[in-house]
């Protein structure tokens, strides 16, 4: 089992992700921000690039997957640009999160 952090604002949205990872068997932590967030024993990050600057969750020593809206495209440029290791759509960290945090963790 690994530990995962979770970093969003929307309750809907962080419940899920929450939910999802723990029927998937991780261990999650859900906080606002990475500010708020302890890093010790943490696996990898899951963090919605409107709450967290992509720049910040890089270099950590952490994987980090991290989501946008697909409409904004200037996120994900930024997030690819800084080295995150996983930008996707939020739709399809949805669908996929388990699979998606596996393939981090591998």
């Amino acid at each position: 089992m690994a530990r995962v952090l979770s970093i969003s604002t929307d309750l809907m949205l962080g419940s899920r992700v929450d939910a999802t990872l723990r029927a998937a068997g991780q261990e999650v932590v859900t906080k606002g921000s990475l500010e708020e967030a302890p890093l010790d024993g943490i696996d990898a990050i899951v963090a919605d690039l409107d709450v967290e600057n992509p720049e910040a969750l890089v270099g950590l020593g952490v994987p980090v997957l991290g989501y946008y809206s697909h409409v904004d495209v200037d996120t994900k440029k930024v997030a690819d640009a800084a080295g995150v290791d996983k930008v996707v759509p939020r739709s399809r960290m949805a669908r996929e999160l388990p699979d998606l945090v596996a393939s981090l963790l591998a």
